[in-house]
């Protein structure tokens, strides 16, 4: 990792927050800060607004994970979660609040760095996957705009598909705009116009 990262450590245990701080410090110049205390994790999150987190709990419950979740953080940063038992509720729990690391029975100082960069890889992964998906939702939701706009036109002027987009195309270059939003203020002026 090339740039300092602010890493939140969610961490009760006052050893173990140590071990933590002194394992990213030997793996970077780091800016840490430990949160020691998970209630209001969603409001501290907040606050600190870390690149990534990193939880160390013995054994994670609903709540934290809740908390975790209501933060939103999992989709706005990498989070790392370190649990010394889990079961399958619990793990599917974690990955549905955004844990992009879940590790159980893994807590050693050498291990910090390598798992930071792994989620870190995983949850940029996912974030192109999120856009990437967004992007392809919009592309279709104007498509069908485009269609029902040329719909429209092929019905009221009796003309094929090529010479209604044709004329929406034109508009639009003649409007300076994009073609959905000419064929979304066709779809609107149809609409009143019924």
């Amino acid at each position: 990792m090339a740039k300092t990262l602010k890493i939140a450590v969610v961490e009760r245990d006052r050893e173990r927050a140590v071990m933590i701080v002194d394992g990213l410090r030997d793996a970077g110049d780091h800016d840490v800060i430990v949160i020691g205390d998970e209630t209001g994790l969603s409001r501290r999150l907040s606050e600190i607004n870390p690149d990534v987190v990193l939880i160390d709990l013995e054994n994670p419950s609903r709540d934290v994970l809740e908390e975790l979740a209501l933060a939103s953080g999992p989709m706005e940063r990498p989070v790392a979660m370190f649990v010394d038992r889990s079961d399958g509720a619990l793990t599917q729990a974690a990955i549905e609040a955004g844990v992009s690391a879940y590790i159980v029975d893994g807590l050693q100082k050498q291990r910090i760095k390598p798992i930071i960069d792994a989620a870190v890889a995983r949850f940029q992964m996912f974030a192109r996957v999120r856009s990437e998906l967004a992007a392809t939702k919009a592309a279709l939701a104007e498509r069908k705009t485009i269609d029902r706009a040329k719909g429209i036109l092929m019905k009221s002027r009796g003309i094929s598909e090529d010479e209604a987009y044709a004329l929406i195309r034109r508009a639009a270059m003649d409007q300076g705009r994009k073609v959905a939003e000419v064929a979304q203020a066709l779809i609107t002026a149809a609409e009143l116009l019924k």
